[in-house]
Formats: C-alpha cells, sequence, structure tokens
C-alpha cells in the first residue's frame, strides 16, 4: 500500500492506494482513522490514482464538475461493500436516510436493517468520493459521520444541500 497526503479546505486528507486503486480516504483525526490501512505502508506521491484523486477533490472543493471517479477498492466485508456502491447512487447535492437505504437493499432482496446500515456506513473507507456524508438521521439529524458533523455540515453546505430541516444534534445526546 502506497500513502500520500492532500491539503483541503478541511484539513490535511489521507489517501491510500493498494495496486493502482484508491483504498482509503481519511480525514485528519477522523474517527476509524486508516483502519483498513497495512502497516508496511509506505509514502509516495507520485501514482497516477492519487494524481485522478487529487483532481477529482479539487474540483469538488471548487464547485466545478466532477471527473470520473479514480479507481476504487475499499477492503471491508461483503455487506460493508454492498452499502458502500449504494453510497455511490446518491446524487450530489441530496442527502437520504439509514432507514431509506436499508430499504433499498432489503428491496434489492438484501436482509439490512436501519442500524447495520449505518454500521457499514460509518466505517467506510474511502470517505468523500464515496459520498457517506450524505446520509442523514431519519428526523434530520446530521449525524454518523466519522469525520465530525461539522465536517459533514460543510460538505453538504458545499454541495448546495438545502439545511432548513437538518441539524446538529445537542452534544451529549445519544445518537
Amino acid at each position: 500500500m502506497e500513502l500520500t497526503r492532500y491539503v483541503s479546505p478541511l484539513g490535511t486528507i489521507f489517501l491510500a492506494a493498494d495496486n493502482g486503486a484508491l483504498a482509503g480516504l481519511w480525514l485528519e483525526g477522523q474517527k476509524y482513522f486508516a483502519a483498513t490501512l497495512d502497516e508496511a505502508a509506505v509514502e509516495r506521491d507520485d501514482l497516477p490514482v492519487f494524481r485522478q484523486a487529487a483532481a477529482w477533490l479539487d474540483a469538488y472543493f471548487a464547485k466545478q464538475p466532477l471527473p470520473d471517479l479514480p479507481p476504487l477498492a475499499p477492503r471491508g466485508s461483503d455487506f460493508r461493500q454492498v452499502v458502500w456502491r449504494l453510497l455511490l447512487e446518491i446524487p450530489y447535492g441530496q442527502v437520504t436516510t439509514y432507514g431509506a437505504l436499508a430499504q433499498i437493499l432489503r428491496d434489492r432482496g438484501i436482509s439490512a436493517a436501519a442500524q447495520a446500515v449505518g454500521g457499514a456506513v460509518g466505517h467506510n473507507p474511502i470517505s468523500i468520493l464515496i459520498p457517506c456524508h450524505r446520509v442523514v438521521g431519519a428526523d434530520g439529524s446530521l449525524t454518523g459521520y466519522a469525520g465530525g458533523v461539522e465536517k459533514k455540515r460543510f460538505l453538504l453546505a458545499l454541495e448546495g444541500v438545502d439545511m432548513t430541516n437538518l441539524y446538529m444534534p445537542k452534544r451529549g445526546t445519544a445518537l
């Protein structure tokens, strides 16, 4: 595995690649930071996948048309893989709920509860590109973002999401 850094409006982002595909994208200090990263990872800035990811992130943060995603290879269970692919179907600038995602999976013949979907979403190893920030609580709460709810709010606002019915949970409130 190879590793590089990208400086973003949210702070340093760490990118990991495995066999020419993006395997990780973590905000510095986020929950589950580098959970799927090999201990033997080496820093290397010159990989095509890192250039592709940086170009995508540059366009995203500049609110420009997005290029194609770089090749993605997140590591996780079969269920998590299905959920992460489902996240890629959430359109830019829109949000959905954990329950709605669970229902889509059930409609596709996959047994899923909202809590299981939430666990998979929360362990997404490729933040932003696999848009887990577009998933909110059924009540409109900005919950469950490993990078922190402030960063989730920033990303949704950047995408032009109507924040009228969305809110930050109070600190100390069980989620």
